[in-house]
């Protein structure tokens, strides 16, 4: 149903605008499916974390991730199904560790460091992660968004180690080592995916 209907809006969309290409076409379709999708995921994300009784961490969790994730990138499950579990398991995840995994001051800081380190190193080797539908070609774009990531990934680990609520500090921590983790090649093999710019220079070169 949700493919009938993003494959409508597609072929309208080119309809109107006759100077798309396949190419370019594939690219909306994508960008169509994320946003029709993202609604009901998110309510069904919510939904499972009212009944975990961690809706205000999932929450949080979300919109804390939600900086850097939208910099650096990531891999995306191929069914609609999986994506909506993954997404289950890695914001409601994050909660659950942030309620009941809690740090030591001392245990903080160094953890925080070790992940920050972790996250500059997987920023620098992978990010932006993009996909084969959406993939990001423009040399100035990667800089523009690797740039973001090192911001948004240093300012939120800064905060997390001042914030005073023990629960935020590690929603955050925590946050930032799954989103460091789900940028690099293994969670890219692992989930059977590519790297779009990869991909696309590739195929240019024959």
């Amino acid at each position: 149903m949700i493919d009938k209907f993003c494959d409508y809006l597609t072929i309208k969309i080119r309809k109107e605008n006759p100077d798309i290409d396949d190419e370019r076409a594939e690219v909306i379709n994508y960008g169509i499916h994320l946003i029709i999708g993202e609604i009901p995921k998110f309510f069904i994300i919510m939904g499972v974390a009212l009944l975990l009784g961690i809706l205000d961490l999932t929450i949080l969790a979300y919109f804390l991730v939600l900086p850097f994730r939208g910099a650096s990138g990531g891999f995306h499950l191929k069914t609609h199904i999986g994506c909506i579990v993954g997404s289950i398991i890695f914001f409601c995840g994050i909660g659950l560790l942030g309620k009941y995994l809690i740090l030591g001051t001392t245990v903080k800081y160094i953890v925080s460091f070790a992940i920050w380190a972790f996250g500059m190193i997987t920023v620098k080797l992978y990010a932006p992660a993009d996909t084969e539908n959406v993939p990001i070609i423009s040399k100035n774009e990667r800089k523009k968004k690797r740039i973001e990531s090192y911001i948004t990934l240093t300012l939120s680990i800064v905060i997390a180690l001042f914030i005073k609520n023990e629960v935020i500090s590690n929603i955050i921590i925590y946050g930032m080592l799954f989103q460091s983790i789900s940028i690099t090649r293994f969670a890219y093999n692992l989930t059977n995916n590519k790297y779009g710019y990869e991909v696309y220079n590739t195929s240019q070169e024959f």
